[in-house]
Parts: C-alpha cells; structure tokens; sequence
C-alpha cells in the first residue's frame, strides 16, 4: 500500500485575520475532573475560558462508576497506596508522580466534600471500599455507583459560580495553533452556529479526555475519540506510551446493545466470574482470583471465551442481598432491570472493552507539555502515574491532583495582554481535491473494528503491520480533504491517534502491564523497562 503519509499541520484553513477572535489569560479545553479542577484552581487570579465539545455533562467523568482512591482511613498509609500503584504499574511508574498524587489526595477529596460532592457516608465521614490490586480499602464513592456523575456535580456547580470563568459548550476545538518559535497561543475552534473562531490564550491545558471510541467495544462515551492527543501531536508535542490502552473486564453484553460499565467494585464486594458451563475461573489465572489487576482479569476472560467458544463470560451476584445490591448499585441494578435481567436469579453476561488510555501527552511534574505555555491534565496527559497498567480509582485521582497543579501554574504565569501576546500572522490553505464521496462513517466503523481485532487486549506483529498498512491507506485518501463538521474532524482525529497507537504497539516488543505480545510474552527490562516516545 506505499508509504506512510505525511501528516499535515493544521486540519482546516486557518486564516487569523478574517476569523472571529476573542483573548483570554487560560484556556481549559475539557471538561471532565482534570478540565473543571483546573479552571477552578486558574480562576483565583485569571481570567479563564472553559470550552467542550459538547456540554459540560458529557466526559467520561461523569459515566465513572467505580471510585476515587486516597489515603481516607487511620489504618491506611501513604506509602501502602504507593505501593501499590507502583506494583500494578509493572515497573514503568514515576515515583515522584506517585508520591505527588498520592500525598495530595486525601486533602482534595476532602474538598469536594467540602464542595458538594454527595459521597456515600459512614458515621459523617467518607465511605471506603476494597478493590483489585489494592491492599487496603481506600476506595470512595457516591450514590454507589455514580461517583464520577457526583463529582463531577460538585465541581460544575462551582465552576458556575467563579465570575472569572466563561463557559463555552458545543464548541469543538479543532486544533491548537502555535507560533514559528513553539508556544501555543490558542485553538481554532467551531461553533456550528456561529463557525470557526480562534481563541487566543496566554496558557492552554489541554484535558479533553481519553479515546475510548477506536475500539468497537468501549465504557466511554461518544466524546472520547482522542482528539487532544492528536492536535497535540499535530502541533508537534512529544507523546508517550500509545500502546498502553487499558481493557475494562466487565461491560455488560447484550448483542445489538450499547456497551455498559459493570464496576469492579461488584467483584470488590465479593461476585465472582464464571464461564458459560457455569464454572467458576479467575482462580486458575492468578492467586486473587477476581480481585486481580484488571489486565489479568481481561486477559483470562478473553482466553476462557476462546476455549468455550462464547461472546461473554457471566458475573455471578445472586448470594448477594438484592435490597443491599440495588440501594449499592442503584445504575447497575436499573441498567439489568432494562434487560430483564434479575440480579437475584439471573448471571449478568460481560465481556472485556475499551476503558481507559494511559498513554498520552507527555508532561512533567508541573504539567507542563513539551510546548511552551501547553499544559495537559487528566486522560488526555501522560503524566507518568500509571506506568503500564493503571490501579483502579487512581485515575479520578490523578485528574483531580494534577487539574490543581495544571491550574496553579497557569495562575503563576503572565495574563493576556497587548504587550506580552503579539497572536502571529496566520494563513493555512489546504488544496481541495477533486475525489468526493468519502464516507467518514463507514472508515469510523472500519477502523473500531479494526483496531478491537488486531490492536486490543492481546497483539502481535503481523496484524500490527497490517493495521498500520490498512490505517495509512485511509488517511492518504482523506488529507487532501476538508472537512466542515465534527464527525470529519474526529475521523482524521482517529485515524491519526490509531496509526500511532499500532506503530506504538508494533515497538515494544515485550508484555507489559496491558500491553500483551502474544508473539513476545515475557517482559523485557532490559530493553524495554522505559517509556516509548513519538513526536512529529
């Protein structure tokens, strides 16, 4: 199929002098925890601009179910949460990252409290649970099963009350633009009203979240289709670990039926997994059974959906007291309600699916990118926390710690001003083409799938390099096309995020964490106990 191609700087003309402008000190593009967090923190001194793609409510925060981990009880201990997170993470973590978050924890989440947020409560104080890969419970949620929705509650209402922030919803940001010596001065965004319009800023944090949506079978929502990692790589920031996606292993599965979240706090709480004979399995995969890290988990339910030959294994909650199962899992129990399914008699069908990138922008303690005046927080960063695998509940936390730390060092930094911010001279002309009739959808659909089969829960070289070859096809058909809505924007935005996660994929070559070669199943330190980098 020829060569890799080129990937063009900017994805529509760009023209700063005819397009509408506004100016502000700090741009928050995003509006998941990291996103609202760091508006917040950045509005105590700034004038700040909060835009999403859709409202404020749509973020892959606000569909978490499982919880955010901290240091919340006497018996814990910072350096047991340390621990842990550095065992899951398979030998790749950041220390001071994960001392950083995890020391900053148990304050924040007092906060949103503080704030509002409704945590389950246990004689005035936050509830705590057990889940995987933890060694003690730490785990808080809100109304059960909706903690990312109650936080997420919480920090919006208290973003509407900052008068130094304005909100900007249904604005899709289509690229960053940057000037000849590598500062990022703002977005090119459109409002489907109004058009495209540029947004200068003296500091832009980038938290536009995850990019669950390249896989045909995913937790997020349809928001999350990787768009920040690939404007930030268009503007030429360094990103890293692209191969590390990680596999949720329960959603429920009903053929024909929008994938769903079935936390593991379920199996926290004590369900276990069964195959489609009814016997029970996690046991002969790792000596925690169900509560083992969640990439041994996917991996053994892939593996035991091949030997029996099913779409799905089963989730078993039947001993548990259906009156305490729905007042503690109120979704859950609703959502199974909807299938006819009856948690008191009936196996809850599941299979693994996309849940959460770890890798992404690179940045620093500070969050600060490789881009002059860039930030990036939450899933959309790759701050060094996860290492190869993510502990559950650490990424609520993670977002949380480092929106502060985004936000406060916007707040140390300049404000927009005639004198600091001279916007530079524009002018971005794409050729048009005379091909026509390309169908974005079609290539969105062709490429989850694509993706789900050879760059998923377990890979290997040849279909790697077909993903690639396929992938490089598509996007020579689509850059000299210029699109004008969002679902053409995200299709290159996908195709771009997808063939640097394939390329990624294709380099390590060991098993790490949820990165698994079955064509390398041993994991190298010796070659491979670092990060993997990519940079345009």
């Amino acid at each position: 199929m020829g060569s890799q191609p080129e990937f063009r700087r900017y994805l529509v003309n760009v023209d700063s002098i005819s397009t509408p402008q506004l100016f502000t000190d700090c741009l928050v593009i995003g509006s998941g925890i990291a996103g609202l967090r760091a508006a917040i923190e950045a509005a105590k001194v700034r004038k700040v601009t909060l835009v999403c793609k859709g409202t404020l409510q749509d973020s892959n925060t606000w569909k978490a179910q499982g919880g955010i981990a901290s240091v919340l009880d006497a018996d814990d201990t910072f350096e047991s949460h340390v621990a842990d997170t550095l065992a899951t993470g398979c030998g790749i973590c950041d220390q001071e990252i994960v001392e950083l978050v995890v020391r900053q924890g148990p304050e924040l989440v007092q906060q949103l409290l503080c704030w509002g947020a409704e945590f389950d409560l246990t004689d005035g104080r936050i509830a705590i649970t057990l889940e995987g890969g933890h060694s003690h419970a730490r785990v808080a949620h809100g109304h059960g099963d909706e903690t990312g929705r109650v936080i997420a509650e919480a920090l919006i209402r208290r973003v509407r009350q900052e008068p130094n922030i304005r909100i900007l919803e249904n604005l899709y940001c289509i690229d960053l633009l940057t000037s000849d010596d590598n500062k990022c001065v703002g977005m090119i965004g459109c409002n489907g009203r109004r058009g495209p319009q540029i947004i200068w800023a003296a500091n832009t944090i980038l938290a536009a979240g995850g990019a669950g949506q390249l896989y045909r079978e995913t937790t997020n929502p349809e928001v999350a289709t990787g768009d920040g990692m690939a404007m930030a790589y268009r503007a030429g920031a360094v990103l890293k670990d692209l191969e590390l996606m990680q596999f949720h292993p329960t959603t429920l599965y009903i053929a024909g039926a929008t994938r769903a979240l079935i936390t593991e706090t379920l199996r926290g709480e004590g369900a276990v997994l069964l195959d489609g004979e009814g016997r029970r399995f996690m046991t002969d995969y790792h000596e925690s059974g169900e509560l083992a890290p969640r990439d041994v988990v996917s991996r053994a339910i892939l593996a035991r959906m091949r030997e029996t030959e099913s779409t799905h294994v089963y989730l078993d909650v039947r001993h548990i007291d259906k009156a305490y199962f729905t007042g503690r899992f109120p979704f859950i129990s609703q959502l199974c309600e909807s299938f006819d399914i009856d948690v008191a008699k009936d196996l809850i069908p599941v299979r693994p699916s996309a849940h959460y990138m770890i890798g992404g922008v690179k940045t620093d303690a500070s969050g600060a990118t490789s881009i002059e005046n860039l930030y990036a927080c939450g899933e959309v960063a790759s701050t060094g926390l996860h290492g190869a695998n993510r502990l559950g509940s650490n990424s609520l936390l993670e977002g949380l710690v480092f929106g502060k730390v985004a936000g406060q060092m916007v707040s140390r930094g300049k404000r927009a001003s005639a004198v600091y911010m001279k916007p530079p001279l524009i002018k971005y002309r794409i050729p048009h083409s005379d091909r026509t009739g390309l169908d974005t959808e079609d290539v969105r659909n062709s490429l989850r799938a694509l993706m789900w089969r050879n760059v998923g829960i377990t890979r290997e070289d040849r279909p790697l390099a077909e993903t690639q070859e396929i992938i490089g096809f598509w996007q020579r058909y689509v850059m000299d096309k210029v699109f004008d809505s969002p679902e053409g924007w995200e299709c290159q935005n996908m195709l771009t995020v997808c063939l640097l996660m394939a390329r990624s994929a294709r380099m390590r070559l060991e098993s790490r964490g949820v990165h698994f070669r079955r064509d390398f199943p041993q994991t190298d330190d010796q070659n491979f106990k670092r990060h993997l980098e990519v940079k345009r």
